[in-house]
């Protein structure tokens, strides 16, 4: 799986673009949205998708991670193609096509080319709680700022991947990141976690 792309941009278009990496040139589609972000510049970096078609692979870029989750998500509902997801995200940024959807704005949907009334509401029933959770999530202010974030983030990283339920390992951590101040390394973090959980 490539993840992204890192390299000059050696043509535009508001639908595609050609990035040079290392002597090798990927014909990657953006959206309208991708496109007004990274107009002016020369060297670019785009986090990519892969679709495997019988009869191509294609690469999809965006400018940022947001962008190319939303398309991922976009994809995963029946009858929306990868085609289709970039157009949604030509009509609409981001933010507007989450809005639409966790706020149940068929209308909104249907006005993208392309999408009917069936699946207009095909993606507002598969993402609107998906959605709602993560718009949720994001709005949650964190224990610590600064360097704890990124301690904070790792050593969750790891609980989770250790088996812990998300709520479980976000407390315990959080926990111990309140008695131990700033002075606690990642590893011990993660064992006192682990301890308390």
């Amino acid at each position: 799986m490539i993840a992204f792309l890192k390299g000059r941009l050696a043509h535009k278009e508001p639908t595609f673009v050609i990035i040079e990496v290392n002597g090798v040139g990927y014909h990657v589609n953006i959206s309208l949205q991708t496109y007004s972000d990274i107009k002016e510049q020369e060297n670019i970096l785009l986090f990519t998708h892969l679709a495997i078609r019988e009869d191509a692979h294609v690469l999809f870029g965006f400018s940022h991670e947001a962008e190319k989750k939303l398309f991922q998500q976009l994809i995963s509902v029946n009858g929306i193609g990868p085609g289709t997801a970039i157009v949604m995200l030509s009509y609409m940024n981001s933010n507007e096509l989450k809005t639409a959807i966790v706020q149940e704005n068929a209308a909104a949907l249907q006005a993208i080319k392309g999408i009917g009334g069936k699946t207009a509401q095909r993606v507002i029933i598969d993402l609107k709680d998906k959605l709602k959770k993560e718009t949720w999530e994001e709005s949650q202010p964190t224990v610590s700022a600064g360097p704890h974030n990124t301690l904070r983030r790792e050593a969750l990283s790891a609980l989770l991947t250790l088996g812990l339920p998300k709520a479980v390992a976000e407390k315990s951590v959080d926990t111990v990141l309140k008695k131990s101040g700033n002075t606690i390394t990642l590893e011990d973090l993660v064992k006192q976690a682990l301890k308390n959980a």
